[in-house]
C-alpha cells in the first residue's frame, strides 16, 4: 500500500467520479482550530452554539448565557470553557439542514464507528455539531486520520502528501446492517466479498447467495471497474431490498482496511481464494471473486468495537498483549493486599 493509494481514497477524490452511484453528501473544509480542538485531550466539553446545546442550557440560571463549566475540588477550582467557532458552526447547521437535518459525519478517510456507544441512541446519526464533536473526538479512527493516516504505507521514506481535512456529512440513510458488503479488487479485478457486519448471522443471506454476488459483480463491471485512480482497492457496498446496489465507500488495498472474513496474506497472495465451504468440503476452483459470510448463529462473535467502550489497558489486561501492563497490576494488587493486612494488625492492637 502507497501513499498515493491512500490519497485516492479520501471522500473528496472518490465521490465527485461516483456521485450518481452513492448516497447525496456535502464536503467542509475543516478549519485549523477545529482540527486543534478535536486533538485536545484536555478539552471535553463541546461548543454550545448549535441549537442541541443551547436547548439543553434552557434550563440554566446564568443570566448572562455563559457557557463556563466550574469543576472544583477540596484543594483547586479550574474553569473549563466550550470553544466556538461560529463561523463553521453555521455552515455546518445549513449543510445539516440541506440534506434533511440528519446526517452521517465522517472526516477524509474514517468515520467515528468506536464511538457510537457514546452516543444517546447508540446511533451515528447527528443533527448538530455537538453531536458530532462528540463523536469525533470520542473516536480513534478520527485520530488516527488527524494524526498517522499513512502508518502502514510501505513508502513510508517518502515525504507525507499535504492532506486539507475535511469534515464530510452524508444525507441519514436507514442502512441495514445484513445489506452491506465489503469488495477486495486486485489489478482492477473483484476476488473478493465479505459480509460487512460478520458478527451477525442473517439469514437471507445464504438464501440469496448467488443473487447478492452477481448483482454486486454487475455494479462493479458497470459503474467502477477501470473508473477509479488506483486498480488495487477495497469499497463498501450496500444491497439495498429491492436488489439495487449503491457505494458507500472506497478504501486502500492494505492492512489499514479491516479484510473481515478473509486475511491480508490471503488477499495479497495472488492464490485463487475460496468461498464459503462447509466443514469436510474440499475447496473447488471457482470463476469470479470468492463470496463469505457467516454461515450460522455458532459463528457469531462479538462486535471488535466493543473493545473501544472500556479503557484500552483493560483490554490489554484482558488478552495478555502486554505483559508488563499484567505485571504492574500484580504489584498493585499485592501491595493493596499487605497494605489492608498492616491495617487490620494495627486496628487488633489498638483494640487489646
Amino acid at each position: 500500500m502507497k501513499k498515493e493509494q491512500v490519497v485516492n481514497c479520501q471522500f473528496s477524490v472518490w465521490y465527485p467520479i461516483f456521485k450518481k452511484h452513492t448516497i447525496k453528501s456535502l464536503i467542509l473544509p475543516l478549519p485549523q482550530n477545529v482540527i486543534d480542538y478535536l486533538l485536545d485531550d484536555g478539552t471535553l466539553v463541546v461548543s454550545g452554539s448549535d441549537h442541541n446545546t443551547q436547548r439543553t442550557h434552557t434550563n440554566s440560571s446564568d443570566s448572562d448565557g455563559e457557557e463556563d463549566i466550574q469543576w472544583s475540588d477540596d484543594e483547586t477550582t479550574a474553569t473549563v470553557t466550550a470553544p466556538e467557532f461560529p463561523e463553521f458552526t453555521s455552515k455546518v447547521l445549513e449543510a445539516i439542514n440541506s440534506l434533511g437535518g440528519r446526517v452521517f459525519p465522517k472526516l477524509n478517510w474514517s468515520a467515528p464507528r468506536d464511538a457510537n456507544w457514546i452516543a444517546l441512541n447508540s446511533s451515528l446519526q447527528c443533527q448538530s455539531l455537538s453531536d458530532i464533536f462528540l463523536l469525533f473526538k470520542s473516536s480513534d479512527f478520527i485520530t488516527h486520520d488527524l494524526t498517522e493516516p499513512f502508518l502502514q504505507c510501505s513508502d513510508h521514506d517518502s515525504p507525507d502528501p499535504v492532506i486539507n481535512y475535511e469534515l464530510v456529512l452524508r444525507k441519514w440513510s436507514e442502512l441495514i446492517p445484513g445489506g452491506e458488503f465489503r469488495c477486495f479488487v486486485k489489478e482492477n479485478k473483484l476476488i473478493g466479498i465479505s459480509q460487512r457486519d460478520y458478527t451477525q448471522y442473517y439469514h437471507h443471506i445464504s438464501k440469496q447467495e448467488d443473487q447478492i454476488c452477481q448483482s454486486i459483480q454487475e455494479f462493479f463491471s458497470q459503474h467502477i471497474q477501470y473508473n477509479f485512480l488506483d486498480e488495487d482497492f477495497v469499497l463498501d457496498v450496500y444491497r439495498d431490498s429491492w436488489g439495487k446496489v449503491w457505494l458507500i465507500d472506497l478504501n486502500p488495498f492494505g492492512e489499514v482496511t479491516d479484510s473481515l472474513l478473509f486475511t491480508w496474506e490471503e488477499l495479497t497472495s495472488g492464490n485463487s481464494l475460496s468461498a464459503n465451504q462447509q466443514e469436510g468440503e474440499i475447496a473447488q476452483q471457482q470463476e469470479g471473486p470468492a463470496f463469505r459470510y457467516t454461515t450460522s448463529e455458532v459463528t457469531v462473535q462479538p462486535s471488535p468495537c466493543l473493545s473501544y467502550r472500556i479503557p484500552r489497558d483493560f483490554v490489554d489486561l484482558s488478552t495478555g498483549e502486554d505483559a508488563y501492563k499484567l505485571i504492574d497490576f500484580l504489584k498493585l494488587k499485592k501491595s493493596q493486599q499487605e497494605d489492608s493486612e498492616e491495617e487490620e494488625e494495627e486496628e487488633e492492637e489498638a483494640g487489646q
